[in-house]
C-alpha cells in the first residue's frame, strides 16, 4: 500500500458516530439479556457473552482514542487539550466501572446488582459520548490521519 493510499481524509465524525451507535446497541442488547430474566445456565452464559463482548469493545474503542486519535487531535488543535484530558479521565472512570461489571458477571451476581453496574456504565458512557460528539465532531470532519478507523476508534 502506498503512502498516498494510507494517508487519506476520512469522515472521522461519521466513524465516531457509527462506533458510538454500535456500542449503544451492544449495551442495549446486554441490558435486554439481563431484563429477560430467563433463569438457568443458558441465560447466564448469554449474559456473560454479551457483557464480555460489550466491555471488550468499549475498552478497545477508548484505547484507540487514547493511543492514536487524541494525540493526533492535540497536535492539530492544541486548544482542545483540556477537552481531551477530560475525555481521557472519563475513559479511566468507565474502565473502572467495566472492571466492576466484569467482576460481578464472573461471580454470577444477582440480576439487580448486575443492572446497577450496567446502569452506571450506561449513564457515564452516554454522557461521555454526547460530550465527545459536541466537542470533537466538527474537528473530526477536517482531520487528516494516516491510521485506519479501527485503529483510531476500535471495532467498527
Amino acid at each position: 500500500m502506498t503512502e498516498r493510499e494510507t494517508t487519506r481524509l476520512v469522515a472521522w465524525s461519521q466513524e465516531l458516530r457509527r462506533v458510538h451507535h454500535r456500542l449503544r446497541d451492544a449495551l442495549s442488547v446486554t441490558r435486554a439479556s439481563l431484563a429477560d430474566g430467563t433463569p438457568g445456565e443458558a441465560a447466564t452464559r448469554e449474559l456473560l457473552l454479551y457483557c464480555h463482548g460489550f466491555c471488550a469493545a468499549l475498552d478497545r474503542h477508548h484505547q484507540g482514542e487514547d493511543r492514536t486519535l487524541f494525540p493526533a487531535i492535540a497536535a492539530a488543535h492544541p486548544q482542545l487539550r483540556p477537552v481531551l484530558r477530560s475525555l481521557e479521565q472519563d475513559h479511566s472512570m468507565i474502565a473502572h466501572l467495566l472492571g466492576g461489571l466484569r467482576e460481578a458477571v464472573d461471580r454470577a451476581a444477582p440480576p439487580d446488582e448486575l443492572d446497577r453496574h450496567l446502569e452506571g456504565v450506561a449513564a457515564l458512557m452516554e454522557n461521555h459520548f454526547r460530550y465527545e460528539e459536541r466537542q470533537l465532531l466538527t474537528v473530526l470532519e477536517t482531520l487528516e490521519l494516516a491510521a485506519g478507523a479501527e485503529e483510531m476508534l476500535g471495532p467498527l
